[in-house]
């Protein structure tokens, strides 16, 4: 299945003329790996295993280029990052995070889209980033 989705990745890559560099496909394929979000320095720590000569700066340019192409999420209130269910497009995004397992849910919905961008257009606000994130208690949590 990460091949398949790899093939995807590469093929969005060379059709928008991007470089997706070695580098950025062991991130994106780690990314693939992960069952919920992930911190770069556990990124890090993975792709070390990969290539020894790996730092920081490495992990956060290959983040940058997967968040600035729609291929990962950014959830800002856990300092984290998440695979995106529908890579390589811009499109509405709403998380749920659970506070006790950490699960993410990735929601695409445009109506709450919508309704948030047409409240804040209203209130005369022009959004420049939005995401959208709700912390609670999962259904697994909740009644386990």
């Amino acid at each position: 299945m990460h091949n398949a989705l790899l093939e995807r990745a590469i093929k969005i890559c060379s059709e928008k003329k991007l470089r997706f560099t070695a580098i950025r496909q062991r991130v994106f394929l780690l990314m693939l790996e992960q069952q919920g979000a992930v911190s770069a320095y556990d990124l890090l720590e993975q792709l070390q295993k990969h290539d020894r000569s790996a730092k920081p700066p490495t992990i956060y340019r290959a983040l940058d280029f997967l968040l600035e192409n729609h291929f990962i999420h950014r959830i800002e209130s856990l300092n984290a990052y998440l695979k995106c269910e529908h890579f390589g497009c811009e499109h509405p995004m709403q998380l749920l995070i659970c506070e006790k397992c950490k699960q993410v849910i990735e929601l695409s919905d445009p109506v709450i889209d919508n309704a948030f961008s047409d409240q804040a257009q209203q209130s005369g606000f022009k959004i420049t980033n939005k995401i959208l994130e709700a912390h609670g208690i999962c259904h697994n949590c909740l009644y386990n």
